[in-house]
């Protein structure tokens, strides 16, 4: 009540004011008005630490609060050891064979080449007495397998001591490429989803409200944070249809500060008509039904001039009137 009486006190002042000319000041009430700002969690986490709580002002780059994440961590370690697993893959694929593999390689080519070559021997003493009938069509088939399993073992040998002596081919080194870059991409994934446990101040702003408190689950996308930027003042007057057409957006308009008896030069930036008539959060006049409401949006020529206004503070627009 008291003070809706030194608003009508200063109304009534700014009227008798201007009596002695042809023009009169009207005064509509408005608010002033901070852009909001909502810091939500990333990733879901449990509250480990809450470092600011409010009505405190913080900076950019402040840490606001940091998370538990325990399944983020786990996936970061499996990750990287993912990534130690596939580095060590290619690393292999380019240095090639070691010395010792080179031997077991030459070693196994030989003892197959040794078991071929007596199992030829034997295939053409056996087959000769087979010719003149001295052993069985059973005898000669033993023999002429046991050929060409040596045979075949050989064949691998050969194949396995080329591939080491030659080296790994371009496409397995290739492939092993790409299952390193693979790895290391989930790697940063994982890096970046774990320093999302801090929750970081993205830019100056005033605290609000503190949504959650140490201990509770914070979910993806949940505010944790609200507050309104601290160096981003406007104020809303709301006008009806009838008297919208005297404003124009770029003029220049004056607000008296009720409470600080100052006055604030102001330009007008935005006009947009309220969807409903119910979305009024600040004072708004009389108006016809049917008729629509607009809200209009004024800056303050000078910032600093409004650094000490608080959030939903009353202003008072001054609109010049011609008396009748």
């Amino acid at each position: 009540m008291r003070n809706l009486i030194k608003i009508t006190v200063l109304a009534m002042f700014v009227f008798l004011a201007s009596c002695n000319s042809n023009e009169k000041i009207n005064l509509v009430e408005g608010k002033v008005k901070r852009e909001s700002v909502s810091i939500a969690s990333k990733v879901p986490g449990r509250i480990l630490e809450i470092r600011f709580n409010e009505s405190d002002a913080v900076r950019l780059g402040d840490t606001l609060a940091i998370l538990s994440v325990p399944e983020v961590e786990a996936k970061l370690m499996q990750a990287e050891g993912a990534l130690l697993a596939a580095r060590a893959q290619y690393e292999m694929s380019l240095n090639g064979a070691t010395k010792e593999q080179v031997k077991q390689a030459i070693a196994g080519y030989d003892a197959a080449l040794e078991q071929f070559q007596f199992a030829e021997k034997s295939l053409k003493r056996v087959k000769s007495m087979y010719n003149d009938s001295l052993v069985s069509a059973q005898s000669f088939d033993e023999v002429f397998a046991k050929f060409n399993g040596a045979k075949a073992l050989l064949d691998a040998a050969i194949a396995k001591k080329e591939e080491v002596m030659l080296g790994v081919r371009n496409e397995r080194i290739k492939m092993a490429e790409g299952q390193m870059r693979q790895a290391e991409g989930a790697v940063a994934e994982a890096k970046v989803a774990y320093n999302e446990r801090y929750i970081i101040a993205p830019k100056d702003f005033i605290i609000e409200a503190v949504t959650l408190h140490e201990g509770e689950l914070a979910l993806p996308g949940y505010n944790l944070f609200v507050g309104s930027k601290s160096d981003d003042y406007f104020f809303r007057v709301t006008i009806p249809e009838s008297e919208i057409a005297e404003f124009k957006t770029g003029t220049t308009h004056k607000f008296d500060i009720p409470f600080e008896k100052r006055t604030i030069e102001t330009k007008l930036v935005a006009i947009k008509q309220l969807a409903h008539y119910a979305d009024r959060t600040s004072s708004y006049p009389n108006y016809e039904i049917g008729e629509s409401v607009f809200e209009l949006k004024f800056i303050p020529s000078n910032a600093k001039e409004a650094e000490n206004l608080f959030n939903n503070c009353t202003v008072l627009l001054q609109r010049t009137l011609p008396n009748n």
